[in-house]
């Protein structure tokens, strides 16, 4: 499995909050994890939710093991709401489909990890992800 490095990480959650700033966004929380879906860097801005750690863990958890964004996780559930608490039960209530994270994708087309983002709507959320994995040289998406 290839490596996210805590270098990368931190390159993309700098992404990140420079991408809210740019936004003048509220105060936000940004977490990457690892393609094992463990915390690789977090990074709360002043002022931010208190909650900001578990919402965006709980989003980023699932595009890591879903292997997809958690907008798309967010469409499947909704049109599939019986899913939703099948997924809270299998992962002990760390998935939230709600749009604001992710996947990290290498350039060998390998999901190395996910990122989450939350403090602001859904949109600029993901906004805030989707503009950090590029400022990095990555992408969201695993190759069609």
């Amino acid at each position: 499995m290839p490596a996210l490095t805590l270098k990368k990480a931190k390159q993309i959650i700098a992404g990140a909050k420079a991408k809210a700033e740019e936004m003048k966004l509220k105060p936000m929380t940004f977490l990457v994890l690892d393609a094992g879906g463990f915390v690789k860097t977090l990074e709360r801005m002043d002022g931010a939710p208190n909650l900001g750690f578990d919402i965006a863990m709980g989003k980023a958890y699932g595009t890591v093991h879903f292997r997809r964004s958690s907008r798309e996780s967010a469409e499947r559930a909704a049109a599939n709401p019986a899913l939703v608490p099948s997924f809270l039960a299998m992962t002990g209530g760390r998935y939230l489909p709600v749009a604001g994270a992710v996947m990290i994708v290498d350039k060998k087309g390998e999901m190395i990890g996910a990122v989450a983002a939350t403090g602001d709507t859904a949109d600029n959320d993901e906004a805030c992800v989707i503009a950090a994995v590029a400022s990095a040289g990555l992408t969201h998406k695993l190759p069609a």
